[in-house]
């Protein structure tokens, strides 16, 4: 990892696609309060918006996912299909939404892809290269690009390979592993969602562009900054009181002011990028390899966003510095076995067995099997190293997220 590698940037990328869409706003040729039905009749959802799907407001179903759609295309008929595809997609899924536009915030790449489309028709100029001339050049990012490496090849011998971590142990590049390439090769022809490559001095110019309005201006960034407003009237805030404008999260820190960023995730990547507003100091993060340790990547991440903000840093703590030393394996034998368990539920653990003197569980995770080790946290509590799981053994039962289960 140098200093000039170029870095997919997964969601970040949604900034860029916003501030394109604010571009086509301020030449008059859209008005945020548009329907999408307007430039895309076959659209089947009316009274959705342009800030509806720049806010995430859209309702779009809820079970709506691009995996849906990309990951047989590339399965069953061997190809990438690109982002014109998906209204059709989105047309013979039938789906309805889940709930009138404006009514909830629930995140979605779909729409943002959807925005992409949008661009491209009223510039009449491909995604990249609008993005390209009225983006990244004016704010000096020369080493910047949407690019499609799993589809058209990788251009550069400085790009990351993105690294996911397999269940033997090794690593590979997350375009060839079985369980992730269906979805990063198959989702490789969207546009919007992610696929901005650049690096981390070029991202530093984008702090510098947004300070010195060399591409939007003040007002429209205000616009893009704020939370959006619900149907009922209150401005949209998770649970970590953070809220989404155009492209952005919205968090206001009671030392440094008005705080925007975005994070960005695929298989084997995480990044984040966030930008002071009201100081100038700006964070920057990429990581193209999966993690072993959850708390320990957990920790290291809450200690770069400590930094950021001229506080000490937690020290970087990993699931064997938490574990119990020298543990009483004694009732170990009596936790192992089968356990009930709903089987619709993403987590499930299904059964609890001994090997090589620990404990493992054997479980399914969004359907796929996986087998971990339980390292003792206390007398009958156990942790998982890629995960914060927390599993208590009580008498002929298992604990973990406020559920019980019973032992077959």
């Amino acid at each position: 990892m140098q200093e000039d590698t170029i870095f997919e940037m997964a969601s970040v990328t949604k900034m860029f696609t916003a501030t394109a869409v604010m571009l086509l706003v301020r030449e008059g040729k859209l008005n945020l309060d548009d329907e999408y039905v307007r430039y895309f009749p076959d659209y089947p959802y009316p009274g959705v918006t342009i800030r509806h799907l720049l806010t995430h407001t859209s309702g779009m179903p809820d079970d709506f996912e691009t995996e849906n759609w990309v990951c047989p295309a590339w399965e069953d008929e061997h190809r990438i299909p690109p982002c014109s595809e998906i209204l059709r997609f989105i047309r013979e899924s039938g789906e309805k939404a889940s709930h009138a536009p404006g009514e909830t915030f629930r995140y979605t790449d779909i729409g943002y892809c959807l925005l992409a489309n949008l661009v491209e028709k009223l510039s009449d100029v491909g995604f990249e290269d609008f993005l390209k001339k009225n983006v990244l050049e004016p704010s000096g990012m020369k080493d910047s690009a949407i690019l499609h490496t799993r589809r058209d090849g990788r251009p550069s011998d400085r790009i990351a390979r993105n690294l996911v971590l397999e269940a033997d142990g090794c690593y590979v590049p997350s375009d060839v592993s079985q369980e992730s390439a269906p979805y990063v090769v198959g989702s490789d022809g969207l546009n919007g969602c992610d696929y901005l490559y650049t690096t981390i001095f070029d991202m530093l110019a984008w702090d510098r562009a947004l300070r010195q309005e060399k591409v939007l201006t003040h007002e429209e960034q205000v616009i893009m900054f704020t939370s959006v407003m619900l149907n009922n009237g209150e401005e949209y805030r998770d649970e970590d009181e953070e809220g989404y404008g155009f492209g952005w999260a919205i968090m206001n820190d009671e030392e440094h002011g008005l705080v925007v960023g975005h994070s960005g995730g695929m298989p084997g990547l995480e990044t984040w990028f966030e930008h002071f507003v009201d100081e100038d100091r700006v964070l920057i993060i990429f990581n193209c390899r999966d993690y072993q340790d959850l708390r320990s990547f957990g920790t290291f991440w809450d200690g770069l966003r400590a930094i950021a903000r001229d506080e000490e840093p937690d020290p970087v703590i990993s699931i064997d510095d938490i574990a119990v030393k020298d543990p009483d394996k004694s009732k170990w034998e009596s936790f192992c076995g089968k356990y009930e368990h709903p089987e619709e539920d993403d987590f499930i653990i299904d059964k609890v067995y001994m090997k090589d003197g620990d404990l493992y569980a054997a479980a399914l995770i969004d359907g796929d099997e996986a087998s971990f080790r339980l390292y003792p946290l206390a007398e009958n509590e156990f942790g998982r190293k890629r995960g914060m799981l927390k599993v208590k053994f009580g008498d002929g039962c298992l604990m973990f997220d406020d559920l019980t289960f019973r032992k077959l």
